[in-house]
C-alpha cells in the first residue's frame, strides 16, 4: 500500500496493518500461506502457458474443473501436496517450484536463508 494511502486511511481512524497481524498468524504459518499462494500461481501461469483450460487440467489429473478453480486460488481445502503434484504433471521441475517459491518471498521482502 502506498504510505499516502496508509496515511489517509490512519486519520480517519483505520488500523493499517498485515493480515498476519490481524488473524494472529505465526511467522511460520504466514511463510507457509505464501508458498501455497506461490505454488497456486505457478500452476495457474503454467496452465496458461501451455495453454490448457481448467478442464483439460483437470482431466489431465483425473479432478473436476471446480477443483482446479480451487486449486489456483489458493482454497484452504487444496493441500500442498496437490499442487506440487499439479505442477509435477505439468512439466515443472524442483527448480521451477523453489523459484516460484523464491519469487514469492522477494516480492514480501523475505530473504530465503
Amino acid at each position: 500500500m502506498k504510505k499516502a494511502k496508509q496515511t489517509k486511511l490512519e486519520a480517519a481512524g483505520w488500523v493499517v496493518g498485515s493480515v498476519k497481524d490481524f488473524l494472529g498468524l505465526s511467522e511460520a504459518d504466514a511463510v507457509l500461506i505464501e508458498m501455497k499462494l506461490a505454488l497456486s500461481r505457478a500452476l495457474r501461469d503454467r496452465r496458461k502457458k501451455y495453454g490448457f483450460s481448467q478442464v483439460q487440467l483437470a482431466e489431465r489429473l483425473q479432478s473436476s474443473q471446480s477443483r482446479v478453480a480451487k486449486m489456483e486460488a489458493g482454497d484452504p481445502s487444496v493441500s500442498m501436496e496437490l499442487l506440487v503434484s499439479a505442477l509435477l504433471l505439468l512439466g515443472a521441475s524442483s527448480t521451477d517450484l523453489a523459484n516460484a517459491i523464491r519469487r514469492s518471498e522477494k516480492s514480501k521482502g523475505r530473504h530465503a536463508a
